[in-house]
């Protein structure tokens, strides 16, 4: 596997394992100890960088993760985050945000047992939250990282001038938001910013949350556990007019040998050396097609027709429900 450097200082496998799913918003969960038993097989394949969250389950994602890497200490990178108002105790959502750093000190506490780790490699804020000013919690991460009990600051989906005060305090290692060919509203702001501060950038739903890979189609029904089920851009009129991007990637991979998801995916790691994405899936099949994208190799004139092609596409539906796009890009 490829390594590469978030931040100039973190070096990591060139693509991550996002475990969300292995513990909520992809409908009914997966078996515990099949999903144990997955990551260590992606560990086996090369991954060296797990992404989870307290709020995933919540708590139930972190503790999944630790028990599965307790046995890889010092050889793997975990990446976790705080900023939901999440009860420690009872794990009852409170409904909102929560950066006070009283609060992620607290969750650091409780999301070190977790994991099983002594220090946290990489703590990211997982939304901004407007009540607390991102001076107090790079302030608090900066108190985190001189005690020993993390390594890394990293923010998630966070607004530019966000990303400037936050580094000022406490130089940010990793920058995490949505981007892929079915989201690229980074390339506007985000990506020139973490560029020019030498941060390393982490796209979650590289694959578009499994529209990339061209399984999905208008008559996909999604749980109602599934977040997917209250997406406008997964509704079915949505799904049937953005399939165009996905011939795109059809296209391409006939020509390279490939499948849509592994373009997808080699489109972005060609994007630049510092991005590291971070597909979930909780199949070893899928995770071997997704890591065969390091060795897809794009020329430029792939990667011009792929931008011209896809400037095209008008892409139906928002990518999120508006609640959720509210706490973006702050």
């Amino acid at each position: 596997m490829l390594k590469r450097k978030l931040g100039n200082k973190l070096e990591v496998s060139a693509l991550g394992l996002g475990c969300m799913g292995m513990s909520s918003a992809y409908g009914v969960p997966p078996d515990k100890g099949e999903m144990i038993t997955f990551i260590r097989a992606a560990v086996d394949h090369g991954v060296t960088l797990f992404d989870t969250a307290e709020a995933y389950g919540p708590f139930v994602n972190e503790a999944l993760v630790g028990e599965a890497l307790a046995t890889f200490k010092g050889k793997v990178v975990i990446a976790t985050k705080f900023g939901f108002d999440i009860d420690l105790e009872t794990g009852k959502r409170g409904g909102g945000l929560n950066s006070r750093p009283d609060h992620i000190k607290a969750v650091a506490e409780a999301s070190l047992k977790r994991l099983q780790v002594e220090s946290i490699d990489l703590f990211y804020q997982h939304r901004v939250d407007p009540n607390v000013p991102i001076e107090d919690v790079a302030g608090a991460v900066k108190d985190l990282i001189k005690a020993g009990k993390v390594k890394h600051f990293g923010l998630s989906e966070p607004g530019a001038q966000t990303i400037r005060r936050a580094h000022a305090v406490q130089p940010v290692t990793a920058v995490q938001s949505e981007y892929s060919l079915f989201y690229r509203g980074a390339e506007a702001e985000i990506l020139p910013t973490v560029e020019e501060l030498g941060i390393g950038f982490v796209p979650f739903s590289p694959l578009g949350a499994g529209f990339l890979t061209g399984k999905i189609t208008e008559n996909t029904k999604f749980d109602s556990s599934d977040f997917r089920s209250v997406v406008p851009r997964f509704s079915p009129e949505a799904i049937k007019a953005n399939m165009a991007l996905v011939e795109v990637l059809r296209q391409v991979g006939a020509e390279k040998g490939a499948t849509p998801a592994q373009i997808a995916l080699a489109w972005l790691l060609a994007r630049k050396p510092w991005i590291v994405p971070i597909p979930g899936t909780t199949k070893l099949h899928r995770l071997e097609e997704n890591l065969g994208s390091v060795a897809v190799e794009l020329s430029a004139a792939n990667l011009q027709a792929i931008d011209e092609s896809t400037a095209k596409i008008t892409l139906e539906g928002a990518r999120l429900p508006e609640a959720a796009l509210k706490m973006t890009g702050r």
